[in-house]
């Protein structure tokens, strides 16, 4: 309690914090219902990066932010227009972006098209809750972050290849992973390891039809199937497959985006640089590692739509491990709150992965657990909504807490 000369009051900085966490607060204050929504925006302080802008747009944007109450951030030369181009970092709240979105629709130099952008990245930014359509049923992601269990039904996976190649242990796995928590269960017959090569469609399918086909009527959860060809995705979800994991994003099968739509399967759509045999070789770079992430996906979703897939049959991943270095590895967890302009839920696959070695020290994959923990935790802080993991009743336990942590919400 700080006493003054008339008054005594407690005072603190806030942290920064959910909606859901801001409205509780406005709640406890005890404001008027109708001025939740519009006190809201104004509690939230954004930055935003935009690259390349013409410095005479650049201008304009600043004089628009400043009058406000914002700012924007440009490269000196900008005012003289002595340079071409900038980069420009918008500051402000969120009411203060969302009326600077709404002031420069008036504007020349292509900012219409701006405003519209920006409104449909804010849109897509704030939404915390989401309800994803399988070919069966719908899914609701955002009040807990759900779990994929992983079955490789491979003799070459990094971390359990050979563990469960025939189509009974794989069976045995996915049940196991049911009964410790997993809300899905992700099926893979051809490893994506670094250095790995591409199998024969007729062996994917090999190792796992029968599995599919035998957890028809026993497992309770959704089957997703990791593959990045059409007609393996094709048979799978005939046999009873939900979702499709494929981590080229649909690139690498032309009849990909067909196959998923019409089943009306959902799909992951994942970032990869290269291909799995030489993606981890040779110099690994980024123009800007969360921009190429964040336009590759979009440029996928974009397709994914334009196939006839709707919405809420997309889910997104930044592709940890795939094509990247330790340190882009730890800065995509760092920023993935970034993919929420994206407006679809975010999935993320840590475990075990050679990142949390190389900083941990730890070799072997299966023993990387203190790591893994730290990682899961920090992406389900950052807006994952998915976590993909080998052991589901460890990270049961790790997103139990975490949960908790965010929400504030925990079983009695």
């Amino acid at each position: 309690m700080i006493s003054g000369q008339n008054i005594d009051f407690r005072i603190r900085i806030l942290s920064q914090q959910s909606d859901e966490a801001l409205l509780a607060l406005l709640d406890a204050v005890g404001v008027d219902i109708y001025a939740r929504d519009i006190l809201l925006p104004k509690m939230k302080h954004m930055n935003i990066q935009l690259q390349g802008i013409a410095c005479q747009v650049a201008n304009i944007m600043k004089q628009e932010m400043l009058a406000l109450g914002g700012d924007a951030a440009v490269a000196r030369g900008t005012v003289a227009c002595s340079i071409p181009a900038t980069d420009v970092v918008l500051m402000g709240t969120e009411k203060q972006i969302r009326a600077f979105a709404e002031r420069i629709k008036q504007q020349p130099f292509g900012l219409k098209f701006l405003s519209a952008k920006l409104e449909d990245l804010l849109a897509g930014y704030r939404r915390s809750n989401f309800v994803l359509h399988t070919n069966r049923r719908k899914i609701e992601l955002g009040r807990r972050t759900h779990i994929m269990g992983v079955v490789n039904v491979t003799p070459d996976s990094f971390s359990d290849g050979g563990q469960f190649l025939s189509a009974q242990a794989a069976i045995d796995r996915a049940l196991a992973l049911e009964k410790e928590g997993a809300d899905f269960i992700d099926i893979g017959g051809e490893s994506s390891r670094p250095g790995s090569e591409f199998i024969p469609a007729a062996e994917e399918l090999k190792r796992i039809i029968p599995v599919i086909e035998g957890l028809q009527g026993r497992l309770n959860i959704p089957i997703s199937v990791d593959t990045v060809k059409a007609n393996v995705a094709q048979e799978a979800v005939a046999a009873g497959a939900e979702i499709i994991n494929d981590i080229s994003a649909m690139t690498f099968d032309p009849d990909m985006g067909v196959v998923v739509s019409k089943s009306q399967a959902a799909v992951i759509l994942m970032h990869m640089k290269g291909v799995p045999k030489t993606m981890q070789t040779g110099p690994i770079t980024y123009e800007d590692l969360m921009t190429d992430i964040i336009e590759h996906l979009s440029k996928q979703i974009t397709y994914a739509r334009a196939q006839g897939i709707p919405m809420d049959k997309i889910v997104v991943d930044p592709g940890i491990g795939f094509g990247k270095r330790v340190e882009d590895n730890l800065s995509i967890i760092r920023h993935l709150s970034e993919l929420k302009i994206l407006g679809m839920p975010i999935l993320v696959g840590v475990s075990r992965k050679s990142f949390i070695g190389a900083v941990t020290q730890v070799d072997i994959p299966a023993e990387r657990i203190e790591g893994n923990a730290a990682a899961v935790t920090a992406t389900i802080l950052n807006g994952c909504r998915i976590i993909r993991v080998h052991d589901v009743a460890a990270n049961q336990k790790i997103v139990a807490m975490t949960d908790a942590i965010l929400h504030g919400t925990y079983p009695i």
